[in-house]
């Protein structure tokens, strides 16, 4: 199974910085009610990796939400109920969760109640692999629930078909 490597996605966010630039510029502060194709659930430890991601998956032609970049206001550390409906209005108009996991997945309080938010609401999500070696992982020690779940294989613009 292809998947990205952490080198790779960084190496992706680096080349295409200045196009990225552009992209975040226009997608700050959308109206909560924007839609978009896919939530793209991540831990900020891997922000470089998610750059990357969010530049191939927009390059694909969907629409991302990626909370720093989106609503950069958000306050990540704290969890408030105002940061929480926000994020949940963000998930409700989001087609489908899509969770970037690394080893630094565990290390975010976000992600287990965004997967389970999209979960129990609408069951479409699935993971994007990102490792160090670029191999998928061997185990999901403390985190078994995350084999309930498909995995994207990393795509190219010759195969990639949009739905």
């Amino acid at each position: 199974m292809g998947i990205y490597s952490s080198a790779e996605l960084k190496s992706i966010a680096t080349k295409k910085q200045r196009l990225f630039e552009k992209k975040m510029f226009s997608a700050r502060d959308v109206p909560v009610t924007t839609k978009f194709d896919i939530f793209l659930s991540h831990s900020f430890l891997d922000k470089m990796e998610v750059q990357g991601l969010y530049q191939e998956l927009t390059d694909f032609g969907y629409s991302v939400y990626v909370d720093w970049i989106v609503d950069p206001h958000l306050d990540r550390t704290r969890i408030t109920k105002k940061s929480a409906t926000l994020v949940r209005d963000r998930m409700k108009n989001s087609k489908t969760l899509l969770l970037a996991i690394s080893t630094n997945v565990a290390m975010s309080k976000w992600i287990p109640w965004e997967l389970g938010y999209v979960d129990g609401n609408t069951n479409k999500c699935a993971i994007i692999p990102v490792s160090k070696e670029g191999t998928p992982p061997k185990s999901f020690k403390g985190s078994e629930y995350l084999i309930l779940y498909p995995f994207i294989k990393k795509n190219t613009p010759e195969r990639h078909q949009r739905r």
